[in-house]
């Protein structure tokens, strides 16, 4: 038989990886819903001209077209989304008169962009996503809170640390205008690659759309500028340029480090050449980098948008955060930072005697299931050593075993084995389900 050629940008994870990724997603879900968010799912596939409202974002869609496909064909004008937000704003036009404002959302879903598969970039990925949109304005304040909410699910996991990186969008435009640059979104998305290319290239870029030398640096000087206070109003203010934008942009973006320092110290740093290349972001943005692996570049993305949900009449305001979980996973399932308590979520392995029992050893999982303890019968009745073997390779805690003179448990960790009845008898709580950990064989 041939050798089977992995598809690149599509991740499959082993079993353990897969229970690992499961048990990140229910923590960070956990976390969302104490907050308040709601869930929902919006369809995989959006009209062409929905996902093209905002961005550049022609090259990473994935288009829709069935192999029968004729002249007349309704789906060749859809595509796979490749985000949530934009899905989102469309949904939420959709339903505004069937949902209650202000509407806090969280999405958990498949993405799918046609980019150059590498680490930290698929084409299929999965994401986790919080939002919350209101009518016609949105406070302030949510500017502050999804990023602290985010921040919060984030170091309920056994991972290395973040540190988010803010802007606001306001603040750069604001200061391109006051150079007298124009095309102010060209710039934005140019200086959006500085991390990716150098000054250097950025500076050629600039220039080769028409700025100035002096415009060109400008907005170099602009883009180094970081700070973990306030610090940052000051030195924007010393490179000369003045608009009201950008003064409305520096005074939102210190509120925010305000908060951020009052909340979580150190949580927060203010890097002005964090731009996000998508048109709809209207105020704050964000990026956030894992402490150790700042080369893998964001993890959690988003920010402020004013005007990506309108209908024409009204507009519904909104501001998101996106975590890549298969971006996160993928770089600590690569360098063997992150694992499972054990490889399969079974609890209990009921041992088998002999064919005959195997009834009876099925009746005793039936009765661990049913009180929500995960069980299995052993698969063949062979030496106990070699059954509890079986239960060690998998990580399983327990190994039952039936004995008409009264059964018995035996954590195979310690070794202890005593009497049970199935019941009553309860695992410890940090044992019942697969817990997600930093892996013991880090390098």
């Amino acid at each position: 038989m041939a050798r089977i050629t992995p598809l690149s940008g599509f991740p499959e994870w082993l079993p353990h990886q897969r229970l690992a990724e499961q048990a990140l997603v229910h923590a960070v879900q956990g976390v969302f819903e104490l907050h308040g968010f709601v869930p929902i799912e919006t369809r995989a596939v959006e009209p062409l001209d929905q996902l093209l409202r905002k961005g550049e974002t022609d090259k990473e869609i994935y288009l829709l077209r069935r192999l029968q496909a004729d002249a007349e064909d309704n789906d060749a004008g859809l595509g796979l989304h490749f985000d949530l937000t934009v899905p989102f704003a469309r949904y939420v036009l959709e339903n505004a008169g069937r949902l209650e404002f202000p509407l806090r959302r969280y999405q958990i879903q498949k993405v799918w962009r046609g980019e150059r598969p590498q680490e930290g970039r698929y084409r299929e990925f999965l994401q986790a996503d919080i939002d919350v949109v209101d009518r016609a304005a949105l406070p302030f304040h949510y500017e502050v809170e999804l990023p602290l909410v985010m921040a919060e699910a984030l170091s309920r996991l056994p991972i290395p640390p973040v540190r988010i990186q803010l802007n606001n969008r306001k603040v750069p435009e604001g200061f391109y205008r006051g150079l007298g640059i124009d095309d102010v979104t060209t710039v934005l998305r140019t200086v959006d690659k500085l991390a990716k290319v150098g000054q250097r290239e950025v500076h050629r870029l600039l220039v080769a759309e028409g700025l100035s030398d002096e415009q060109a640096d400008a907005c170099l000087e602009l883009a180094t500028i970081q700070a973990e206070d306030t610090s940052f109003v000051e030195a924007v203010k010393r490179l000369g340029s003045s608009h009201p934008l950008l003064d409305e942009g520096l005074d939102e973006l210190a509120r925010v480090v305000d908060a951020g320092r009052e909340h979580a110290p150190g949580l927060f740093v203010v890097d002005l050449s964090v731009a996000r290349g998508l048109d709809y972001y209207t105020g704050t943005v964000y990026e956030t980098l894992l402490v150790g692996h700042e080369e893998l570049g964001s993890i959690c993305s988003g920010g402020r948008y004013d005007a990506l949900a309108t209908d024409g009449e009204t507009s519904y305001p909104g501001v998101g955060v996106s975590l890549g979980v298969t971006r996160l996973v993928g770089r600590l399932f690569g360098q063997n930072l992150l694992d499972v308590t054990r490889k399969v979520p079974t609890c209990v392995l009921v041992a088998l005697a002999d064919e005959g029992s195997r009834a009876a050893s099925g009746g005793i999982a039936s009765q661990l299931r049913e009180r929500g303890i995960a069980a299995q019968v052993a698969p063949e009745p062979a030496k106990y050593g070699k059954q509890i073997r079986f239960a060690d390779r998998r990580g399983i805690p327990f190994v039952w075993f039936p004995n008409p003179d009264g059964d018995e448990v035996r954590d195979i960790r310690s070794g202890e084995q005593v009497p049970a009845d199935a019941g009553s008898w309860q695992p410890p709580a940090q044992d019942l389900r697969p817990r997600l950990v930093a892996s013991s064989t880090q390098p």
